[in-house]
């Protein structure tokens, strides 16, 4: 296992209630996770004890087999397990695009020969080659975002983070970055993604489902998507074509199966009309 969590609790100072709560977390090498939950589940102070921006209270937890107890390692750690947030102008110290992402080399004292190519590769990798020069305030919302995941990609992280990256993208934007997700996690780099839309979970290898600092389930998103009680204690509601098959089975029609996606549901519906 590439993360392994026990019994993990964590409470805010100052807080009347435990942010988590008992939480065991099992995540594998090379595997995309999507973690799903209301606001307020717990999922950012998961994922923010992962690279060491929490310190862990109760519990265990091991990230590529470093002891996050161990804060001798937390310098490795964090460049081993890279983090995109939501407003990706808060990730940016420069005004040039390639010093942005070159900042982060030097401050791991990566070589200066290799920086530019690192740059390069990175910005490559994110489709954003050709903007080296450009002032990130000039960029759009998805190309900031992709710029503040070179600025991560840059570091050859094992593991990505996406802290709800998407949620302040307009619909164009968060396609670009998923895409960019699932071509990482191709690539062999494990993704972690907190969203608040199910649609992106959808494609997964497992969904990580919480609610009041707890987790409710673990599973395909199969397994989790399309159980309406499960969602429901969840305070989510479930993809479109989830929620069109069960309206149809109300109506008395009758799919094969119950669909993720619009592509899916299309294909369920073929399938009827040519049994009719």
């Amino acid at each position: 296992m590439l993360v392994e969590g026990e019994n993990i609790c964590y409470k805010y100072d100052g807080g009347g209630f435990f942010a988590l709560q008992d939480v065991d977390l099992r995540i594998k090498q090379g595997e995309f996770v999507a973690i799903l939950g209301g606001n307020g589940s717990g999922k950012s102070t998961l994922v923010r004890h992962l690279n060491a921006l929490l310190k862990l209270q109760q519990g265990e937890l091991k990230v590529a087999q470093i002891d996050l107890r161990n804060e001798e390692e937390i310098w490795r750690l964090r460049r081993l397990c890279g983090m995109v947030f939501q407003n990706p102008d808060h990730q940016f110290v420069s005004s040039v695009v390639e010093e942005d992402i070159a900042f982060g080399l030097e401050n791991y004292e990566v070589p200066r020969a290799e920086i530019p190519a690192r740059v390069q590769a990175a910005l490559a990798m994110v489709e954003m080659t050709g903007y080296e020069k450009r002032a990130p305030h000039t960029l759009s919302g998805g190309q900031k975002q992709r710029v503040a995941l070179a600025g991560v990609l840059a570091l050859e992280p094992e593991i990505i983070i996406f802290d709800e990256a998407t949620a302040m993208l307009d619909p164009r934007g968060r396609q670009e970055v998923v895409a960019i997700m699932h071509k990482l996690r191709q690539a062999g780099k494990t993704i972690i993604a907190i969203t608040h839309y199910v649609e992106e979970a959808v494609a997964a290898d497992q969904i990580i489902l919480m609610h009041q600092g707890r987790i409710l389930a673990c599973g395909r998103p199969q397994s989790i998507l399309t159980n309406r009680d499960l969602m429901r204690a969840a305070e989510l509601i479930p993809p479109l074509p989830v929620r069109l098959y069960y309206d149809l089975q109300q109506a008395g029609v009758y799919l094969n199966r119950c669909p993720l996606t619009e592509e899916e549901l299309v294909e369920a519906i073929c399938q009827l009309k040519s049994k009719t």
